[in-house]
């Protein structure tokens, strides 16, 4: 009678990193970035609302706050679909206006095609952004079973409901399930160092950015769509590097819609905030996660490559992921072989 040798931990240990490489990589593959995303958001933010309330009671503030998050999201979108066109069409004529003022000549032959190309973009770019807040679209309902799914997670974590029930106390799908939830919860605390910090960082830059623009309604000079500009440089400020690239582009062009000088000030402004905003980023992040810079911007391209916007947030938090896995496999030292 033949005998069959046990699983050893290790092999389940190794087909756990398996299905999660596969669990990732169909993530990407089948464009449930969104989904994901709001999943790991979602349980950062009933993970800070458990430590102060019940876990019944910080469903129902999470639940609120989404409600309220959703409100707002309709509203930008509705603020940005009119003013950010209108802003780029007013922004590129001052902007070369001003260069020929000065004698410095566009390096193109055709400067209205230029004004159509950058309104063609930025119409594409929000049309993009409103798929999301179309109801009763394949993004909204991810979404909400996003939202709801993350709710069961935080009432109950755990995979194998049925522990400790089971014939053989230490089966394969016990230990399968409880490897697995060790590598989810490493990816969640991958979630939480990098963008618990970029969260901070973005909340520091918009905070100063609004004090900006409310504080030139008192010297006579206000800036137009206030409420566009705050939200897009808190939604902005999440993506690592270029986050500050592309909001600091937003703010400059508005900024020209009133005059350059309005834009030259603004300008100046975010390169001095950006300037504190470097200790800022060395302090918090620097600190937590230590990858090179040119490591973290090859992450963000390849994963705009991949999955658009929802890649270039994930990128940078599975790199991290990846270095927490790889910082816990031994790797035995070679042996030179005798002769």
């Amino acid at each position: 009678m033949s005998t069959t040798r046990p699983i050893t931990e290790q092999t389940v240990n190794r087909a756990s990193l398996i299905a999660m490489a596969a669990i990732v990589t169909s993530i990407v593959g089948f464009g449930l970035g969104t989904p994901f995303i709001t999943i790991l958001f979602g349980y950062l933010t009933l993970h800070y609302l458990g430590k102060i309330l019940p876990k019944r009671w910080a469903i129902v503030v999470f639940c609120i706050l989404v409600l309220i998050l959703f409100y707002l999201f309709v509203h930008f979108l509705r603020e940005a679909v009119g003013a950010l066109p209108l802003a780029a069409s007013k922004a590129v004529p001052t902007l070369l206006d001003f260069a020929d003022a000065w004698g410095f000549h566009a390096p193109f032959d055709d400067p209205q095609g230029l004004k159509t190309y950058v309104l063609q973009t930025v119409n594409s770019q929000l049309h993009f952004v409103a798929r999301f807040a179309q109801f009763f679209t394949k993004e909204f309902v991810y979404v909400i079973i996003a939202l709801v799914a993350t709710c069961g997670i935080f009432s109950t974590g755990h995979v194998d409901l049925g522990g400790g029930t089971y014939a053989i106390p230490n089966n394969m799908y016990s230990v399968f399930t409880g490897k697995l939830s060790e590598r989810f919860t490493n990816l969640f605390k991958s979630f939480h160092t990098v963008m618990g910090a970029q969260v901070v960082i973005s909340a520091v830059n918009t905070l100063f950015t609004g004090i900006f623009v409310y504080s030139l309604s008192l010297f006579g000079t206000p800036m137009p769509y206030s409420f566009v500009i705050i939200v897009v440089t808190f939604l902005c400020g999440l993506l690592p590097i270029i986050g500050n690239l592309i909001s600091n582009t937003v703010i400059f062009g508005i900024g020209l819609t009133q005059s350059v000088q309005l834009g030259i000030i603004s300008l100046t402004y975010l390169i001095v905030l950006h300037k504190f905003e470097y200790f800022l980023n060395s302090r918090i992040i620097g600190g937590r996660i230590k990858n090179p810079m040119w490591l973290t911007l090859l992450s963000l391209l390849i994963g705009e490559r991949l999955a658009g916007i929802p890649g270039m947030i994930l990128a940078p938090v599975l790199l991290n992921y990846m270095k927490i896995e790889g910082a816990k496999v031994e790797i035995e030292a070679s042996t030179p072989s005798a002769r």
